[in-house]
């Protein structure tokens, strides 16, 4: 498969979902919203606008119109009629609700980015002249508290590796596995821990994506924008040996051109990526919630501490806002921290 084939597959499916969305469980105004948001957004800001307006609209239902009308039959007219105290109440019937007979809870990030999902739509129909008041600009903006920035140290950086290699700690359920899965463990952990780049853009990586006559390799931003990143010797080795482990298998790949693949022979899910990275972190560093992002956090940080310059970090990890990766990156480290202990003196020197 050419270079790509991944996105567009994985777009494709969005798309499909959204449609379906649009057709069974959102009013018939949403298809003029997302009509016009389409050459403006990516497929899966979109596919997360709808989740979070099917939040909105069912609440609606069974909240402000006690389930009188069904979210189908909602009108401009019943969006026209949502007050700042119904959004507000939104927000607060967020912490802890019940949908599909499951319970949902979210925090402030999660009831953030729904708010701004609804106050898109409402500013759409408000400026296009369909709704004649948008009170969810009425509607204040839960207040972000700073998250604490985990990563792994420098230690632990090469513990996880060397765990990922000799599966030490592992259960023995886990070891069962070990064996087949080390050396494409090994190189996953490695291209995090030496480029960088996020879970999708790993996931979506093929064969020919990897050029070793300059250690680069291409990999598609979000946006869908490629970009050409570069890699060490330790990383090299890593995806050379994985490679031939790959060609020396004997096993009939659905897609042989994707780098990275599962052991049901297709290429690997973002959700067993994810997992593989956990089941490893766990064992380095039990306190910590390691993630693939945070394996990009400990790159950045890395980088920064290295080169000192914000403005190469931002470019290598692919931010289009330098405020994003000061924000993340140039925080100061614990190891910072350690580093003034005895820097104030409390005694003199002859005491």
């Amino acid at each position: 498969m050419a270079t790509g084939n991944y996105y567009v597959q994985r777009n494709n499916k969005n798309i499909e979902t959204i449609e379906r969305l649009l057709d069974e469980e959102l009013p018939s105004f949403c298809y003029d919203y997302f009509l016009a948001i389409d050459g403006q957004t990516s497929t899966l800001t979109r596919l997360n606008y709808a989740h979070d307006l099917k939040i909105f609209f069912y609440f609606l239902q069974e909240k402000k119109f006690r389930k009188s009308k069904q979210v189908k039959e909602f009108t401009l007219e019943d969006l026209e009629s949502v007050t700042s105290n119904d959004v507000e109440y939104f927000l607060s019937y967020l912490s802890h609700y019940f949908y599909a007979d499951k319970g949902h809870t979210c925090n402030e990030r999660a009831k953030a980015r729904k708010l701004f999902s609804v106050r898109a739509m409402f500013k759409f129909f408000f400026n296009k002249g369909f709704i004649s008041v948008d009170n969810t600009a009425k509607v204040a903006t839960p207040k972000l508290h700073e998250k604490p920035i985990i990563r792994l140290d420098k230690n632990e950086v090469f513990n996880i590796l060397d765990i990922a290699e000799s599966g030490s700690g592992l259960t023995p359920h886990q070891m069962a596995y070990h064996e087949k899965n080390k050396v494409r463990d090994s190189a996953i952990l490695t291209l995090f821990l030496g480029t960088g780049i996020r879970i999708s853009e790993l996931v979506g990586l093929n064969n020919d994506d990897l050029n070793f006559k300059d250690n680069s390799f291409i990999v598609t931003r979000k946006g869908g924008s490629k970009s050409i990143l570069y890699f060490d010797d330790a990383v090299a080795d890593a995806l050379k040996r994985y490679l031939e482990y790959k060609e020396n298998g004997s096993e009939i790949l659905e897609e042989p051109n994707a780098l990275f693949i599962s052991n049901n022979r297709k290429r690997i899910t973002v959700r067993a990526v994810e997992n593989l990275v956990k089941k490893y972190a766990k064992i380095v560093s039990p306190l910590k919630k390691i993630s693939p992002h945070k394996l990009r956090s400990t790159y950045g940080t890395q980088l920064y501490q290295a080169t000192g310059d914000i403005y190469i970090v931002a470019d290598v990890l692919g931010h289009k806002d330098v405020n994003t990766t000061r924000k993340h990156y140039a925080a100061i480290s614990d190891e910072n921290r350690r580093g003034v202990v005895g820097k104030v003196k409390l005694k003199r020197d002859d005491e």
